[in-house]
């Protein structure tokens, strides 16, 4: 069986990365390029992104203690970040940001990994859920969501002509969606979980 703390950290990270949504603007990015510049660029993006997750995960909970502010207050303020985040989801079309690409420009960087995948609400909600893994086998099973994700992510960035292709606009905008009240539920949950913890100390 799956530990209960896996199943969520994939499920949230999900949400928040929405690997499709991702893949389809990284499509728009890389749509006039060759095929071995797409594949590199997509091995690129997700690695580092990963890294920068790994990194967050393991240090993340210690600079915030360096820098006196509780996990509860975290709790609070991410969620209320990922509320608008998920606000933003469901409320707004296409973004209509364009960045440039091409042979010559690296975009695994920006705006791949940083802000698109591995952005303030992926790394917020990295800090909260590995917070939570009270023992050895749950930051296993944690990592071992993160790790997935990204294979995912890959996966879908590598084939993303064929997902653009599978659920086109209309698809991607419900799937949109769809996803942002998923992600305003748990916004709510760590708000919930964070307030209660400040009034019981």
């Amino acid at each position: 069986m799956f530990n209960d703390l896996f199943l969520h950290a994939l499920t949230s990270y999900f949400v928040v990365i929405d690997p499709i949504g991702t893949a389809l603007i990284f499509h728009g990015l890389t749509s006039d390029c060759d095929r071995r510049y797409t594949r590199r660029m997509a091995l690129r993006c997700s690695l580092i992104s990963a890294a920068i997750v790994l990194a967050f995960a393991f240090f993340g909970e210690a600079l915030l203690i360096k820098l006196g502010i509780s996990i509860d207050a975290l709790r609070v303020s991410g969620g209320l970040l990922l509320f608008f985040t998920a606000f933003n989801m469901v409320t707004k079309g296409e973004t209509g940001r364009k960045w440039a690409s091409g042979p010559e420009i690296d975009i695994s960087v920006f705006p791949m990994s940083i802000p698109l995948i591995s952005g303030p609400g992926c790394l917020t909600l990295t800090i909260l859920l590995f917070s939570k893994a009270p023992a050895y086998h749950d930051l296993l099973w944690l990592v071992a969501a993160v790790i997935i994700i990204f294979l995912f992510t890959y996966s879908a960035l590598i084939t993303a002509n064929r997902v653009k292709q599978l659920i086109g606009r209309t698809g991607d905008d419900i799937l949109r969606r769809l996803l942002g009240v998923i992600l305003a539920a748990l916004s709510i949950q760590f708000i919930t979980d964070g307030l209660r913890q400040i009034m019981a100390g």
